[in-house]
C-alpha cells in the first residue's frame, strides 16, 4: 500500500482585486499590505510544521505567499502552473455587479455553478476541477509518505474540498476559502481527504494590533 501524503493547502494572502471582488483568474495581481502581513503570520504559524516540498502556482500573489514561509525553512518554492487559479477569460478584471450588468445570462450561469460553463477564453468548471485534482494527485504520489505545502488560489481551494469531501461541482459553498488560512488534506490511494479547514487563529486581529504596536 502506498503511504499517505501529508497536504497543507493555503490560499495567497490579500490583494487589491479581492478587496475590490474583481476577478482574477489568471491575471497576475500582487499581494498588497494586508497580504505580505498575513503571509508574515503564515510563516509563523508553520515554523515548526515538518515540511519537504512547497510548491505554488506561478502567479506572484501564491508564490510570495509560499515564499515567506519556505525560505526561512530553507526550502525552494517549485512554480506549477497547474496550480493558478481558474482561467476566467473575458471576467478577468470585471467586479462581481460589472458582470451581473453586463452579461446576466452567463453571470446567473456563473453563479449556479454550472459544471459546463465557461466566459469567453476561460475554462469550464469541469475543464478547471479536473485540471487541479490531476496536478494535486501528481503532487501527492510524488511525495507519499511526506508533508507538503501548496500555496493557490480560491477556486483551487474549492476544487480540492469537493473532491475530499465528494460533493457534486454544482454544490452551494458553505465553506470558508480565506486567504492565508491553513486546511488540511491526506492523499491516499482512495484520494483526498479532509483533516481539517479554514485555520485562520494566526491571523487574529489582535495579534495584528500587538505587532502594530511593536517598536
Amino acid at each position: 500500500m502506498t503511504p499517505a501524503t501529508r497536504i497543507i493547502a493555503i490560499r495567497h494572502g490579500e490583494t487589491d482585486w479581492n478587496v475590490a471582488t474583481r476577478i482574477q483568474g489568471h491575471t497576475d495581481i500582487p499581494l498588497n499590505d494586508q497580504g505580505r502581513w498575513q503571509a508574515g503570520r503564515l510563516a509563523e504559524a508553520l515554523a515548526d510544521e515538518p515540511l519537504e516540498a512547497v510548491y505554488a502556482s506561478d502567479l506572484g500573489r501564491a508564490f510570495d505567499t509560499a515564499q515567506a514561509f519556505a525560505a526561512p525553512k530553507g526550502l525552494a518554492v517549485t512554480a506549477d502552473v497547474g496550480l493558478r487559479e481558474r482561467r476566467f477569460g473575458s471576467f478577468e478584471g470585471m467586479s462581481f455587479e460589472e458582470i451581473e450588468q453586463r452579461w446576466p445570462d452567463q453571470a446567473l450561469r456563473w453563479r449556479k455553478r454550472d459544471p459546463a460553463f465557461g466566459p469567453e477564453g476561460g475554462e469550464t468548471l469541469t475543464q478547471f476541477y479536473e485540471r487541479v485534482v490531476a496536478v494535486v494527485r501528481g503532487l501527492a504520489q510524488r511525495h507519499a509518505g511526506q508533508s507538503i505545502a501548496l500555496v493557490s488560489h480560491g477556486g483551487v481551494l474549492d476544487c480540492l474540498y469537493r473532491a475530499a469531501t465528494r460533493l457534486a461541482l454544482d454544490a452551494p459553498r458553505t465553506w470558508q476559502v480565506g486567504n492565508a488560512s491553513i486546511n488540511r488534506l491526506l492523499h491516499t490511494e482512495g484520494g483526498l481527504t479532509l483533516v481539517g479547514w479554514s485555520d485562520n487563529t494566526h491571523l487574529d486581529t489582535a495579534a495584528r494590533d500587538v505587532g502594530a504596536a511593536a517598536p
